[in-house]
């Protein structure tokens, strides 16, 4: 038995709430598409990882049981971070994930409080969320004036305890 197959029957021992992580290919870039309809096939949960393409997002979905659970998680922040708009490809993904009956996209690698909105607008399933994007819920709705006047004081703030004078 292979150690990947062997290692995600393991995981997924641990508890009926486990979706075991696979990513979408191995280190050396072959895919994994045949362990996902295997593990699948056997009705263990996925949660199949670090996927950037529609072509992975379809060849995932079509690899995966109609009767198990799974989560497609599309790297949408690293997808921003190569100048793309990930709007337009998470809606696009999320209408490809959704052909499975089962299947949740996952917006992953969120980059700023902006990208829960508008995973929220695209009807995505989940969306991680990291500490620090948590932290700025606060400043939701914020009016712009004061929010431009607490930047100016912690801008001096900053130098005074750098300790510049002018």
């Amino acid at each position: 038995m292979p150690p990947r197959a062997r290692q995600a029957r393991e995981i997924a021992s641990w508890g009926p709430n486990v979706n075991v992580k696979i990513p979408v290919t191995n280190t050396r870039g072959e895919s994994s598409s045949e362990l996902i309809q295997q593990l699948s096939g056997e009705g263990i949960p996925l949660n199949v990882t670090a996927v950037f393409t529609l072509d992975q997002v379809r060849d995932v979905v079509a690899r995966l049981d109609r009767r198990t659970p799974a989560y497609v998680s599309v790297f949408a922040g690293r997808v921003a971070d190569t100048g793309r708009d990930p709007v337009p490809h998470m809606a696009a993904a999320l209408a490809l994930v959704h052909v499975h009956p089962k299947a949740q996209l996952v917006w992953a690698s969120p980059r700023e409080l902006l990208n829960v909105f508008q995973a929220d607008a695209i009807g995505c399933d989940v969306i991680t969320v990291t500490n620090d994007l948590l932290m700025k819920l606060p400043t939701c709705g914020k009016d712009l004036g004061e929010f431009s006047l607490e930047t100016v004081r912690m801008f001096r703030d900053d130098a005074l305890r750098a300790g510049y004078r002018l």
